[in-house]
């Protein structure tokens, strides 16, 4: 069917701020994506239902079928995390998450050890951002709930160290992706003093906002600084009024309760250790192979950055899955645990994703929708005209950020803006080249954190068990302040074009920043309100 083209309309911005809007409004994500989905079908089909109502299920077909055969990418994602739940019970099963948790009690004794312990996690497991985000909060969880940390802090420990550590990382599928897209632009505009990989390595340290939220991981659970709505999930989860932020019906339960799994009394702390690790190798392992067998089929010879290039990253997962989930049964048959209760289990684990899968497929909807709408083009249209060349890098910084909070995509975002921003310094200055690379990069991660429609976002939220609308909220302070110490970063950079002099800016501002973060802190706590 012919579809309106709205590449050079407002109206593109329709779908996504009304599925935004609505999210935040009722906090019920699948009615407010399912608006957006009808809303932009209506628009694409000129208001007639009879295509509307086809164009909607040419679009949920596509979820699972694509060109006749199976759609490997969105299917890989939702069996990844259906093995993932299912892994995760049996953890709990096995009693290695209460054996691990006993065992950090006697290692980790503070509220601010938990955190770090979930922070310093999601920066050493950078492989996938979904891997990082789902696994961590697999291994932290049982540890911050022992120690009364908000599901809605663990959520954001996982969304800041996931995305962020990928794009800095150039081992990681987000690095391949990266490399690829940015060798393209090098050659189309003749850069030959640093290769693909060299550029992105100079990117890396001028990606402000990657680097910062990093940073804010480990100041707020040092300093334990907590504004803005976190402050009330923190109080809460500290009085022990129990853990509502992974519950609609808003009970306190604890992990094993929510999914009504008893756990064993006879768990090790390898139980639960020995099936992350696996999964972890295992993934890594198949991330390469993949990468091999497809660099072999091409004829090319093995290298690991063109394995990273190449890699099936949503087959790797579910590999490394299968691994994680087999060493989890392995416990499991040596407490000669009844099969009643494994296939009990097992069930509980799967259904404890439903709602997250659902969530997915909602978001991988409207992302369909908001490409027909062209909503990404419209945006890139802003940056065309007489702008100061010293103001890009900025300029692209917010642009690529409001794109991915629309679009709730990084990925999609990349693809878009980075060849505009390689066009930009091609016909401004070609000495702003990596500057404005990297504001793309920075805003791109800054719009898909802030974004309810983000596969990330939900997936963090998935991995702590915690309310998405809420890890929204809470999140969205810290994410806002990085990103004001981001925008004086590219401000400077933009005009000095000196990473040292733009990086002392931006480090200037963060200290500033985070005074400030915790002077309200401690002013809030100590009101009569929350005394």
């Amino acid at each position: 069917m012919n579809i309106v083209d709205f590449s050079n309309s407002s109206i593109s911005l329709l779908p996504p701020l009304v599925a935004l809007g609505l999210a935040i409004l009722t906090r019920r994500v699948l009615l407010s994506l399912g608006m957006g989905v009808a809303l932009g079908a209506l628009l694409l089909t000129d208001f007639s239902f009879t295509h509307s109502a086809s164009y909607i299920g040419t679009t949920v077909k596509g979820l699972f079928i694509d060109d006749g055969a199976i759609n490997s990418w969105n299917m890989s994602i939702v069996a990844f995390l259906i093995i993932l739940g299912m892994t995760t019970a049996l953890l709990t099963l096995s009693g290695g998450t209460r054996a691990f948790a006993e065992w950090a009690q006697t290692r980790i004794k503070t509220k601010r050890g938990s955190k770090l312990l979930a922070a310093f996690l999601g920066v050493f497991i950078f492989v996938d951002d979904y891997f990082n985000s789902l696994a961590v909060g697999a291994i932290a969880r049982p540890v911050t709930d022992r120690y009364y940390v908000s599901r809605a802090k663990l959520a954001y420990i996982l969304d800041s160290t996931a995305a962020p550590m990928c794009v800095l990382m150039p081992a990681s599928s987000w690095g391949a992706y990266i490399i690829t897209i940015v060798g393209g632009i090098l050659v189309s505009h003749g850069v030959t003093e640093y290769s693909a990989l060299g550029a992105f390595m100079q990117l890396a340290p001028m990606n402000f906002y990657a680097v910062f939220a990093l940073l804010m991981v480990f100041v707020v659970s040092w300093f334990q600084i907590d504004v803005g709505p976190m402050l009330k999930h923190e109080l809460e989860a500290s009085r022990g009024h129990g853990f509502d932020e992974g519950d609609d019906d808003n009970q306190a339960k604890d992990l094993n309760d929510e999914l009504e799994i008893e756990e064993s009394a006879n768990g090790r702390v390898s139980d639960l250790v020995m099936p992350i690790v696996a999964l972890i190798v295992a993934t890594f392992f198949f991330l390469i192979f993949t990468g091999y067998q497809a660099l072999a089929a091409d004829g090319q010879t093995f290298n690991l950055l063109g394995a990273f290039e190449n890699t099936d990253v949503g087959a790797s997962l579910c590999y490394g899955g299968v691994i994680g989930f087999i060493c989890a049964l392995i416990p499991v048959i040596r407490q000669r645990i009844p099969v009643s209760d494994v296939v009990s289990t097992l069930w509980i684990g799967a259904k404890s994703m439903f709602g997250a899968i659902l969530i997915l497929l909602f978001a991988w909807s409207i992302g369909s929708v908001i490409g027909d709408m062209a909503t990404g083009k419209y945006l890139s249209t802003l940056v065309q005209g007489n702008v100061n060349p010293m103001l890009l890098p900025v300029i692209l910084f917010a642009l690529a950020g409001v794109m991915a909070f629309s679009t709730g995509t990084s990925w999609g975002t990349f693809g878009i803006m980075l060849p505009i921003a390689g066009d930009l310094a091609g016909a401004t200055d070609i000495a702003l080249m990596l500057p404005m690379l990297a504001a793309v990069l920075a805003g791109s991660v800054f719009g898909d954190h802030c974004s309810p429609i983000s596969d990330t976002t939900i997936l963090s939220s998935t991995g702590a068990r915690c309310h998405h609308i809420d890890h929204v909220s809470t999140q969205l302070p810290y994410s806002l302040s990085v990103a004001l110490v981001s925008a004086v970063g590219f401000v400077v950079l933009g005009f000095t074009d000196s990473l040292a002099v733009s990086f002392l800016a931006a480090t200037l501002a963060f200290i500033l920043v985070c005074a400030t973060l915790g002077w309200l802190s401690r002013r809030r706590l100590s009101s009569p309100v929350n005394a």
